[in-house]
């Protein structure tokens, strides 16, 4: 296996030597649990619109999309689902709730407000479209535990670690990985799958997850754990 560095992650560049030094007490072996599951946080139409193209170009017309940082993590991401479903892994989503018999304009996930959703703006983005037997979590706060089922399906299920993706790192990614520790999951994000639209927010996050809550992976790491594992 490879050996990867503790802190050899996108963080690097806006974290200094001496703050990573603060965090040293952190460094520990990563790992995957014995029954990991995919949790796809918020793989949604509206944060692909747009296009691929610099997020503050995108934001002036939509201002929920993440531009070009959502559209370099598709691959990745795919790769992601490829392997889990490969090994029998659950893969759950979480989507915003805008079913209207449930009143969601009453609560949002963020106080960012909702312009120029376009069609469908919660359904999962076709390059992700779940299988027939996946799971869709919808929530109505940045969490996808808050004020939904998902622990009781995931205990159901025998998960003990999820494997993150999604957006946005500094927002419904952070507040899902923080509630996962809490209830006590092991948590892996693959870095190449999760982003936002600033770059600042994104890495100063998985610096502050990766210590705290979660193990950030690279995905070619990640892929190195998953091998262990049977294909189904």
């Amino acid at each position: 296996m490879t050996i990867y560095g503790f802190e050899d992650h996108c963080w690097q560049d806006v974290v200094s030597a001496e703050d990573i030094e603060l965090y040293k007490h952190y460094q520990r072996e990563l790992f995957v649990g014995r029954r990991p599951a995919v949790l796809a946080i918020d793989l949604y139409n509206s944060a692909y619109q747009g296009g691929p193209r610099p997020v503050h170009e995108v934001a002036k017309e939509f201002p929920s999309a993440c531009g070009e940082h959502a559209w370099n993590a598709i691959e990745p991401t795919k790769q992601l689902f490829a392997m889990a479903r490969a090994r029998g892994f659950p893969v759950v989503y979480t989507t915003g709730e805008d079913r209207p018999e449930a009143r969601p304009n009453r609560l949002r996930s963020t106080n960012r407000s909702p312009k120029n959703q376009g069609e469908n703006p919660f359904g999962i983005y076709e390059a992700f479209a779940p299988e027939p037997e996946d799971l869709i979590i919808y929530k109505q706060r940045a969490s996808g535990f808050y004020g939904t089922p998902l622990v009781a399906q995931l205990v159901q299920m025998g998960v003990d670690t999820v494997l993150v993706c999604g957006e946005s790192t500094s927002g419904c990614v952070r507040a899902s990985v923080a509630d996962a520790y809490s209830n006590g999951f092991h948590v892996v994000i693959a870095e190449e799958c999760v982003y936002d639209r600033a770059q600042l927010s994104h890495k100063v996050n998985l610096f502050d997850m990766h210590h705290k809550y979660a193990d950030v992976m690279h995905l070619d790491e990640l892929a190195e754990h998953l091998e262990a594992f049977p294909e189904a």
